[in-house]
């Protein structure tokens, strides 16, 4: 039984544009490659076939790959959710770290749309992990390389 990948619609939408763009424009810029480099003759010492072909196998890969996660794929428009203000897949979640104050917003998204540095912690992550099911004044509690991390969820929202 084929598993389902949740997505963001955001995250839906980078992975069709980056499948376009190697079908419309790497995948073409890398048969002119693999042609020109065959003009040149001897194609067992011409190292720009071998590169050119290499990438050849990287693109097809990708979109063999993405094409894959696009049909398995249950895209989820945060906006669109009704979860009565519990923590779940698509949500932005303000927390406050109880031991320094500091404050953090993260959502949270597939594996593929992860991206601490942007505020986006992927569904299998211990912090989502934790804060999953919570509502707002409650206390997600996880497993962090530096030890064990409280953060006290302030705000819960859809967007």
């Amino acid at each position: 039984m084929a598993t389902t990948i949740p997505l963001t619609l955001r995250g839906a939408e980078k992975l069709k544009d980056e499948l376009q763009r190697l079908k419309s424009v790497e995948r073409h810029a890398v048969i002119q490659a693999i042609a020109e480099a065959r003009a040149q003759g001897d194609l067992s010492e011409n190292a720009e076939y071998e590169a050119a072909k290499d990438k050849q196998g990287f693109i097809e890969g990708r979109i063999a790959e993405i094409e894959s996660k696009m049909a398995a794929a249950q895209i989820i428009d945060p906006q669109a959710l009704e979860a009565g203000g519990k923590v779940v897949f698509g949500a932005t979640v303000d927390l406050e770290d109880e031991a320094s104050g500091e404050a953090v917003t993260y959502q949270i998204v597939g594996d593929d749309e992860a991206d601490l540095k942007q505020g986006l912690v992927s569904v299998s992550s211990p912090i989502a992990r934790a804060m999953i099911g919570k509502e707002a004044g409650e206390v997600a509690e996880f497993q962090a390389p530096g030890g064990v991390r409280r953060y006290e969820i302030v705000e819960v929202r859809y967007q």
